[in-house]
């Protein structure tokens, strides 16, 4: 039997960016006898997956593939007649893109689920570079049309999750297809994970663009290996010579030593940092400054506090903490830190959804008045372990 990692890398190398599940399915077919395969992605509100090749999969299907994306474990699945479908999540650094479905006519082997990981490891790669260079895998993931704004903050994001040895992160946008100027952004560099989730200022497409701004001149910054106070006030002043004060952000900027569990800190507005430990949720107590862009030549102070082993940290923006519905007291009084208690056995990436599917709720159901974020990070330590667990 060919191996079918290597078919499979070899099939996706020299295949078209837009014809990637076809090139499994050809290569799984002929490496592992299967008789057929198909790629389901996320939405944009993690609220179900969608079948990219054949738009007739059954729900029932649909609804395996969903739980094998939540539990990020694979799902074998028989059918009468003998038939066998495996189900695997498509992953890369934590980021959660999918699941592959390979389905074969008879029972598989026993190795065979570990080998159709691979396959689906290879795949990850290749659509997270592929994304770039065709619109087919984004047009399966959205249910309804973006706005333009929200068309630029889903590009300009990092990604929606990011795991290493030391932590979990992941973060959700609402509302997914009409979000404005809420944004989180991440990058991960040797010893250090850096952080920043931003407020904005208004609604709509020049909120967005207030938005890419700063992250851009944050990332500016960073990328030419300045520290949390360069970043913060290149992005200021940036920001207060364009806009004269009229426009700006107020944004949280963290800095994780992954090996100390050391936190260094810019709280400039008002995005608001919770921990929960053991069972506890409160709120991390950083002395607010300026929002970035208020004033020129603004300078900046950092704050530090260290996590422990099994802490969990959310990042809400005020469309969350501050969320008042008509006759109901806000959300972040009481209710989000029941929504955040109620996590404490899930990994951060089903976290944030549980925030915002509460969220959801506590304005029953009807459609957000704010833009919100929520960034949730588990803290493992530098050896623990990879998954969530009682906190």
């Amino acid at each position: 039997m060919p191996d079918a990692p290597v078919v499979v890398s070899r099939a996706l190398r020299g295949a078209p960016p837009d014809r990637l599940p076809e090139a499994v399915d050809g290569a799984v077919r002929a490496s592992l006898g299967a008789s057929g395969t198909e790629v389901f992605v996320a939405d944009y509100q993690i609220s179900g997956l969608w079948p990219v090749r054949d738009p007739q999969v059954s729900e029932g299907c649909r609804q395996v593939a969903q739980r094998c994306f939540s539990s990020q474990q694979p799902v074998v699945d028989g059918e009468d007649g003998g038939r066998c479908r495996v189900f695997v999540p498509v992953s890369v650094w934590g980021e959660r893109l999918g699941v592959l479905l390979v389905e074969f006519p008879s029972v598989a082997p026993a190795d065979t689920v570990a080998v159709v990981g691979e396959v689906a490891g290879e795949l990850a790669v290749a659509l997270r570079a592929a994304d770039r260079e065709t619109d087919r895998y984004q047009r399966a993931r959205r249910r309804q049309r973006l706005s333009m704004a929200a068309e630029m903050q889903w590009d300009l994001l990092p990604g929606r999750s990011v795991q290493q040895e030391a932590f979990l992160l992941a973060g959700q946008l609402e509302p997914a297809y009409t979000v404005g100027g809420d944004h989180f952004d991440w990058a991960v560099e040797s010893d250090r994970l850096t952080v920043t989730v931003l407020n904005g200022t208004g609604s709509g497409l020049p909120a967005a663009m207030v938005t890419a701004v700063t992250v851009n001149a944050m990332r500016n910054a960073r990328r030419s290996g300045g520290g949390l106070v360069e970043q913060a006030e290149l992005a200021s002043d940036t920001l207060f010579y364009q806009h004269r004060g009229h426009r700006h952000v107020a944004t949280l900027l963290m800095e994780v030593d992954t090996v100390s569990g050391r936190v260094r800190a810019v709280d400039a507005g008002s995005p608001h940092v919770l921990r929960l430990r053991g069972g506890v949720v409160t709120r991390i107590a950083l002395e607010q400054q300026l929002p970035l862009g208020m004033f020129a030549e603004t300078r900046y102070d950092l704050q530090e506090f260290d996590l422990v082993a099994g802490d969990r940290l959310f990042v809400v923006s005020d469309g969350v903490y501050a969320a008042t519905p008509v006759g109901r007291e806000e959300y972040g009084r009481r209710a989000m830190a029941r929504a955040m208690r109620s996590t404490r056995l899930q990994p951060a990436t089903e976290a944030v959804g549980t925030v915002m599917r509460e969220l959801h709720a506590h304005h029953a159901d009807a459609d957000l008045r704010d833009d919100a974020v929520v960034v949730c990070l588990d803290w493992h330590g530098p050896s623990g372990p990879a998954g969530g667990g009682e906190r």
